[in-house]
């Protein structure tokens, strides 16, 4: 029986636009793109370019440290471009799809370890996973001490992760994991849920968000210490390993939410990952202009373009309104019942925060200097202090991140402290930009 954990600091965002549980297959989009930014860590080179003819498991990318990690096309076809920015920069290579039957076979694997890291290096795969301390891509190289998997997503309006075709090759991609550490795979689900598995450990979290994101899960199973390293990824990652070990088949492909109180019909969609944006809800928005467009969660996702792609971890979409054109009478200090707020400073409180809302883009306050208030604390589950470990981290004071546990966090951490903090300070950035420059000195 799965041992239960309660997470009791969090917040789950009441926002409008949740998905049914329809799902349409995506038979328009044309045109997929992958962004090298999407995965920290590496430095990535392009290894094809305008014209190329490529099958779906190729690869567009590779890390320039060791050659091994692969960025993969997700469907075949002919390479459109190699867009790059400022100081030839990638920032993503596109494909245009025209053989959905031209698909990539690797080799299967002996039951030996090494071979299996090889293959899911080629794959793709292994990309999806990430690597605690700094929150990047793992090393080839490095033997995580243990392995952290999430069966759920807790963010605002996220969809199921586990369908009925992965879940049949989970218990075999948890095996393959336990293979590649020294320690165990632990596995998060969620309360009530019905996933078990051999091959892991399995704890049943309940709590708000963010119970389902793995870094909390961590925390609260075994932290990570100076000098340890363990992976993180999810139940969808780590179900399409072990249909790769099997098949010898990368399954690229995905469901996306789209979903937001900007959308007509919230719905899923199946794809494949780095699809083109106005393709999945063209005809879908209640509005042509004055929207903001995010691949992925209100929290931690990308603003994009309509013109854009679908970003890692490519299964959420949300649209809401960006809030440019609101004109509210008496501004921030109505009091109307459609304003919200985590602090009882406005009537939604007294009809309760489950009420959908339907939330802008408007930051609605100034920048001003952290406040030492405590408000972090309380959707902030980690046995951290948070605003003293942001200090230090604007201080590059490298011991004091370390005493006050640089290592446990990740940018999606210090997302809903980010969203009740009422100095509006970027956090997310602040962490990675710390992690990014503790990584570079202790290289």
């Amino acid at each position: 029986m799965a041992e239960k954990i309660r997470i009791k600091k969090g917040f789950d965002i009441p926002l409008a636009g949740k998905p049914s549980s329809i799902v349409t297959k995506d038979t328009i989009t044309s045109v997929f793109a992958i962004s090298p930014d999407d995965f920290p860590g590496p430095v990535w080179k392009a290894v094809v370019k305008p014209e190329d003819k490529v099958a779906a498991g190729d690869p567009l990318l590779i890390d320039k440290a060791s050659g091994k990690i692969c960025l993969v096309s997700p469907v075949a076809g002919s390479v459109k471009e190699v867009h790059r920015g400022e100081r030839r920069h990638i920032e993503f290579v596109s494909v245009v799809k025209e053989n959905e039957s031209n698909e990539k076979t690797f080799s299967l694997p002996k039951n030996n370890a090494d071979e299996m890291r090889e293959l899911i290096l080629k794959s793709g795969l292994w990309a999806m996973m990430r690597q605690r301390p700094f929150d990047i891509v793992p090393s080839p190289e490095v033997t995580p001490r243990d392995i952290f998997v999430t069966a759920f997503d807790s963010a605002p309006l996220a969809g199921e992760l586990l369908t009925d075709e992965l879940a049949k090759w989970l218990e075999s991609g948890l095996e393959i994991l336990a293979a590649l550490t020294s320690g165990k795979v632990y596995l998060g689900i969620p309360a009530g849920s019905s996933i078990s598995s051999k091959a892991a450990e399995v704890y049943e979290f309940e709590g708000p968000h963010p119970a389902g994101n793995v870094g909390t899960q961590i925390a609260a199973i075994k932290p990570v210490n100076k000098g340890e390293t363990v992976w993180a990824l999810d139940v969808v990652t780590a179900s399409k390993i072990g249909k790769l070990i099997k098949t010898g088949k990368a399954d690229l492909s995905t469901v996306v939410a789209v979903t937001g109180p900007d959308v007509k019909d919230p719905h899923l969609v199946e794809t494949f990952v780095g699809a083109s944006i106005a393709t999945i809800i063209k005809n879908n928005l209640v509005k042509e202009n004055g929207m903001r467009i995010i691949s992925g969660n209100v929290l931690t996702g990308v603003k994009v373009s309509e013109d854009g792609f679908l970003h890692y971890p490519y299964r959420q979409i949300t649209v809401i309104d960006e809030g440019d054109d609101a004109d509210e009478f008496m501004g921030w200090a109505s009091l109307s019942p459609k304003k919200f707020s985590v602090k009882r400073s406005f009537p939604a409180f007294l009809s309760g925060l489950s009420k959908p809302f339907h939330f802008d883009a408007r930051i609605k306050g100034g920048h001003r200097a952290m406040i030492l208030s405590g408000e972090y604390d309380k959707v902030f589950p980690f046995d951290i202090y948070p605003e003293f470990l942001l200090k230090a981290i604007i201080a590059k004071d490298i011991d004091k991140m370390e005493k006050l546990g640089i290592y446990e966090v990740a940018p999606e951490d210090f997302a809903l402290p980010e969203f009740v903090d009422t100095s509006k300070i970027e956090l997310q950035k602040i962490v990675r930009e710390g992690l990014d420059y503790l990584r570079k000195e202790l290289s």
